[in-house]
């Protein structure tokens, strides 16, 4: 699975220097997953960032130029949402990306735990 990993060292070096966090990184939705706090929250997926943030201001991202909203079967899903690279080149956008990501993240529903 081919992921752009300069934008996953950016992301990990991002979360690292949060401190209280528990990060697990998971190979999925075509890339890497950065869980939080057992959390989806942010991913590198291909060389986008896909994003997962308030549902709320799904609306409101949706008329950016930078994001493009996350569908699947003609189904948007409201909350997730991929970044072009070339609008998280700056660091005030890539930061202003995650703290949507880690703002929403305390409120965020866990996925169910898959039984073995």
């Amino acid at each position: 699975m081919a992921y752009d990993l300069k934008l996953a060292d950016r992301i990990r070096a991002y979360l690292a220097d949060i401190p209280g966090l528990d990060i697990e990184e998971k190979e999925m939705f075509k890339g890497l997953t950065f869980m939080v706090n057992e959390k989806m929250c942010v991913c590198v997926s291909g060389d986008e960032m896909m994003v997962r943030f308030d549902p709320a201001l799904h609306d409101t991202f949706a008329e950016r130029q930078d994001f493009r909203p996350m569908t699947s079967g003609g189904r948007v899903y409201t909350g997730y949402g991929y970044i072009s690279p070339d609008y998280v080149r700056s660091e005030k956008d890539f930061t202003f990306w995650m703290q949507q990501c880690l703002d929403f993240n305390p409120r965020a529903k866990a996925s169910g735990k898959k039984k073995k």
